[in-house]
């Protein structure tokens, strides 16, 4: 490529990474605004706009009004063709390219083409320069997008503003509660073509596939055993070390896997967790129940 093209190559890139940085702006609540008393919060980086729910803070009440919704679940805007609702309006128009198959974003060094901006600028740093400008100020991982290193300081802070509204539990990602929500829904998307099996997530469609196709990637190194998912082979590899992380702080016992460990912690703890749908009795162990309920004969 010619000094020239390079050049233009680089100027254009500079420009959708400009682009990029106001469209985060906006959606921070920061604005591109030419007031002085705006130029003077942006610069002083003064937050007047605080969170009732948290300890997040904004330089201007739009951007409060925009997080504020992350809490309240509200999404106003509502795609007619899938129902899928949305919190902003810049993501739902964003949504609505996917249906068009609209992809107006063209890479510059090879024949793709994008939906949105912020996937064109993705895929440029991460196939094409490598480039990942966004440092985590509490440890050396570096990323590529800005919204990766933000979902990254979650396993810092701690902080996890994704609630379930159906019980109480909380996560760091929104896709980790959409997930869990397939629990109280029982929805599960991802249909096996081979037979009729489904899923509610794709990882454990893929680990079932490969029960049709029998492939076994995953080779141990120290014998010639082979798996078909890398954790079952993380958990076979213990076995040549003797490795027992799981240890058991009342009769310090170890164990290889961590289901045996929870199961071994219920002698002490009396817990039964698994409750027969037909008569009173609980059991420690599921496998303990479904023997149990044989007793009771087959379900009309």
């Amino acid at each position: 490529m010619s000094d020239v093209n390079l050049r233009e190559e680089s100027e254009v890139i500079e420009k959708l990474v400009n682009i990029l940085s106001n469209e985060n702006k906006l959606k921070e609540g920061i604005g591109i605004y030419d007031t002085p008393i705006s130029n003077h919060k942006i610069h002083t980086g003064e937050k007047q706009y605080q969170c009732s729910q948290c300890d997040k803070a904004f330089q201007h009440k739009l951007g409060l009004s925009e997080h504020q919704k992350t809490h309240t679940r509200e999404k106003p805007y509502q795609c007619s063709i899938c129902d899928k609702g949305f919190s902003k309006n810049s993501t739902f128009k964003r949504h609505q390219i996917t249906h068009i198959g609209e992809k107006p974003y063209q890479c510059g060094q090879c024949d793709k083409a994008f939906s949105s901006i912020n996937v064109l600028i993705y895929h440029h740093q991460s196939v094409h320069t490598g480039e990942k400008p966004y440092q985590c100020s509490h440890c050396e991982k570096v990323f590529s997008q800005n919204g990766h290193l933000k979902t990254h300081m979650r396993t810092h802070t701690q902080e996890k503003p994704y609630q379930c509204s159906q019980c109480d539990k909380v996560f760091s990602q929104n896709g980790h509660l959409k997930t869990h929500m397939r629990t109280h829904t029982q929805e599960k998307p991802y249909q096996c073509s081979e037979c009729d099996k489904a899923f509610s997530q794709i990882i454990n469609l893929k680990r079932h596939q490969g029960t049709h196709t029998g492939e076994k990637p995953y080779q141990c190194s120290q014998c010639d055993k082979a798996f078909s998912q890398i954790i079952h082979l993380k958990i076979h590899q213990k076995t040549h070390t003797r490795e027992t992380p799981y240890q058991c702080s009342i009769c310090d016992k170890g164990f290889l896997k961590n289901s045996t460990f929870k199961r071994h912690q219920r002698t002490h703890t009396g817990e039964k967790p698994y409750q027969c749908s037909q008569c009173e009795k609980a059991f420690s162990q599921n496998s303990t129940l479904k023997t149990h309920q044989r007793t009771h004969g087959p379900v009309a």
